[in-house]
């Protein structure tokens, strides 16, 4: 089931993610979309992603008739400190300028004149929104505001954070994307901001940051009865606990696997068993 952002677009319920693929970006994409993903997240930081290649694909798959309106692609603006020496802008502007030509760069690398979803990668401290988070939110609104960017987002992010940003952002985010941990309750407190505030939250290596969830028997016996593999009772359990999931795989069948999860039910017990397997 498609799911609803509070400004009322609809993204699908899974997502693709393209980090740490470098060269084999292109043909991973594609194969994802094949394997039927239609929702594809990048960034503009070359240390971690290759936001052109994934452009490459995009073109690739115009050629199948796959047309842009048909998936919903997210990138994200990332700040000096998390970039290399490549910087998708130039690293000694103000950050309204860096903002602004990172989103031309990420609109010329995925052949396009919008994205679906554009997040801010990460606040520029630990604690608190600092003024540099908010020129960079107030410049990513323009975008917003100018139909550049259907939705906007923020990654990396406390609960404390997300709950200032809320509070001061003329535009709240409509996305929030965290890496998740079940040993702590799988990011409970920013998700219980995110269903205050009717945001969409994104979970990313639900099954890399909790090994231990996979390899517990319970949850090896819930994969059993519904005669799937554990990861997809990892994905199932975030669809229904009301978390968007990311899954970053290599492996076709994989890919194909993981959507699957869309399909299981997990029951009252069980998802209280995950939930609490912090």
């Amino acid at each position: 089931m498609p799911v609803t952002s509070y400004n009322g677009i609809t993204m699908p319920a899974m997502m693709y993610g393209t980090a740490w693929k470098k060269d084999a970006t292109t043909k991973l994409v594609e194969a994802a979309v094949d394997a039927g993903f239609r929702s594809i997240d990048t960034a503009n930081q070359l240390i971690h992603y290759d936001e052109a290649l994934v452009g490459e694909a995009l073109l690739a798959l115009q050629q199948k008739d796959i047309d842009r309106q048909s998936l919903f692609l997210q990138t994200k603006f990332t700040s000096v400190n998390g970039q290399d020496s490549r910087t998708p802008y130039d690293a000694k502007a103000n950050l309204t300028t860096q903002v602004n030509q990172s989103m031309a760069s990420s609109l010329k690398h995925l052949h396009t004149d919008y994205v679906d979803s554009y997040v801010l990668h990460g606040p520029y401290s630990r604690q608190g929104i600092t003024p540099q988070d908010l020129e960079v939110w107030a410049a990513m609104e323009e975008h917003f505001n100018e139909g550049r960017a259907r939705m906007l987002g923020v990654s990396n992010v406390s609960a404390d954070q997300l709950a200032a940003l809320c509070s001061v952002a003329n535009t709240k985010p409509m996305v929030v994307q965290n890496r998740c941990y079940a040993m702590r309750g799988w990011d409970s407190a920013v998700r219980e901001i995110c269903k205050k505030e009717g945001i969409i939250y994104q979970g990313f290596s639900l099954l890399t940051a909790n090994p231990h969830v996979l390899e517990n028997g319970s949850v090896q016996a819930m994969a059993r009865r519904l005669n799937t593999g554990v990861a997809q009772i990892v994905f199932s359990f975030a669809l229904q606990i009301g978390m968007l999931p990311l899954t970053g795989t290599t492996n076709k069948r994989h890919m194909e696997e993981d959507l699957t999860a869309e399909g299981l039910t997990l029951t009252e017990a069980e998802m209280h068993t995950i939930e609490n397997m912090g």
